[in-house]
């Protein structure tokens, strides 16, 4: 990974009032959790998706830079409260008026999830983005493996699709399944818009972490992240290195991560599991190929297999040398070595565009940005990552846009190029279309999309949301 460069049962006894409520309390969560199943299940999910192929170019934007500068140009007035003296107490009002007060009990209508977002102080928060934004054209930097810093930013810019589409206006608004409360006592859930990536990789290294310390101080001294221990609060984290100096003390918290490495190399044992976090696409590098995109060039498609980015990575990613070593001299194969800048950008895009599969190994972490690239380029990708979590898993079916296939078998000598070959034309044309349904599921926009990365995110968080509450 790129480093830094730049500046029991109890015995039966009558119930008393308290255990009454603890226990209708109980049903009640029971019964959000199964209506958030429902929310969640893939075959709610799956036929809007083929609806909503892609964002609507004359009212959404899915490039950062252009969003950015319309966010930092708009006001951004907000109406939050502070927290109240006693927030148990005032949680726990909020929670019985809901209980008792709604008629509809004991099976009252699941609603969007709740969030309340923190008012960090602008240095966390608008201070980092306009430094991104005014130091972007300024500078080629690379990190030591050659990407570009601003590139990896962008990349990783999850943080900020996420909080924009928080703190827009309602009306401006496309979610139904996340609002913003104002006050704390409403929330299911705390969101800390923090930008970790950003820190990381334009400030020195012991301003970034004097910075951490003080947003960890910031936080942890919140009332609601004392109540929880931090179990039901978001963080973006979605760079391997971001945050982590302090994240030791953040553990228990939601982390918006890019995938689950199980290697050690990146995340302490207890620091991510499946139970409380959520995995998030890559913000893709290249510009989608819709329908009519994919419609032009599928006669064009004569390339069988490509790939263009780094040959050689460390950990996970070492199963990209031995590739290229298998893969060498086929007949219609194309591995290259990528190349920073637009350059590289457009070479990239053109090569998926002229091939069926792309090839989407490990990279330093089990995940690969070449993944989502691929899939919005509407070509079909061949993930070799044996220790892979995907984004999203349960609400998407990835088998329907991609192959998967073993690091020993695809390292065989001839066996990756023979299952490719072997792969009939109507699979191919049905895993295309697929491929452009399912494009809206990885592209980040403002406003956010119904079915969107952003929307995904907080259904996925919905269903943690009766374990956070049970452990809390």
């Amino acid at each position: 990974m790129a480093g830094k460069q730049f500046p029991s049962l109890a015995h039966a006894r009558p119930a008393s009032a308290s255990s009454r409520r603890l226990l209708a309390a109980a049903g009640a969560l029971v019964l959000l959790s199964a209506a958030y199943f429902l929310l969640l299940s893939p075959s709610s999910a799956r036929p809007a998706a083929f609806v909503l192929a892609s964002p609507s170019s004359t009212t959404t934007t899915t490039s950062f830079l252009a969003s950015l500068d319309s966010f930092l140009a708009a006001q951004h007035p907000s109406d939050s409260a502070a927290a109240p003296g006693d927030l148990d107490a005032a949680i726990r009002a909020q929670e019985e008026d809901r209980l008792y007060g709604d008629p509809a009990w004991p099976a009252p209508a699941a609603g969007p999830l709740r969030v309340y977002v923190y008012e960090m102080p602008s240095k966390f928060t608008y201070d980092l983005l306009r430094l991104f934004r005014d130091s972007y054209r300024e500078t080629d930097n690379l990190t030591s493996n050659g990407s570009p810093v601003h590139r990896l930013i962008e990349q990783h810019s999850i943080d900020y699709w996420l909080w924009a589409d928080l703190i827009a206006p309602e009306s401006q608004r496309l979610l139904k399944s996340v609002v913003r409360v104002q006050r704390q006592e409403e929330a299911d859930i705390f969101y800390v818009p923090f930008f970790t990536t950003i820190s990381y990789f334009l400030l020195e290294k012991q301003e970034c972490k004097a910075l951490y310390r003080e947003a960890l101080k910031w936080v942890t001294d919140q009332p609601a992240w004392q109540r929880s221990e931090g179990r039901d609060h978001v963080i973006p984290v979605h760079h391997p290195w971001s945050f982590k100096s302090v994240r030791r003390f953040v553990k228990k918290a939601i982390w918006l991560l890019p995938d689950m490495d199980s290697t050690g190399n990146w995340y302490k044992p207890g620091q991510v599991y499946l139970e409380k976090d959520v995995i998030l696409p890559y913000v893709p590098n290249v510009d989608l190929c819709d329908l009519k995109c994919v419609s032009e060039t599928q006669s064009k498609r004569s390339i069988l297999l490509f790939f263009r980015g780094r040959l050689k990575r460390n950990a996970g990613g070492k199963i990209r040398s031995k590739l290229v070593e298998e893969l060498k001299g086929a007949e219609d194969i194309v591995i290259e070595e990528g190349s920073a800048g637009a350059q590289g950008k457009a070479a990239a895009q053109d090569g998926m565009r002229k091939s069926l599969f792309c090839l989407s190994p490990a990279g330093d972490t089990p995940s690969s940005a070449r993944l989502f690239d691929a899939i919005v380029s509407g070509c079909i990708p061949v993930i070799i990552s044996d220790d892979l979590e995907l984004p999203f898993e349960g609400i998407l079916d990835y088998r329907e846009i991609a192959l998967f296939v073993s690091s020993g078998d695809a390292v065989q000598p001839g066996w990756l190029v023979k299952y490719l070959r072997r792969i009939d034309s109507k699979r191919i044309r049905e895993m295309q279309s697929n491929l452009v349904k399912f494009s809206i599921h990885f592209l980040y926009s403002s406003p956010a999309q119904p079915l969107g990365p952003e929307d995904l995110t907080w259904r996925m968080i919905a269903g943690k949301l009766l374990n956070i509450k049970l452990h809390i």
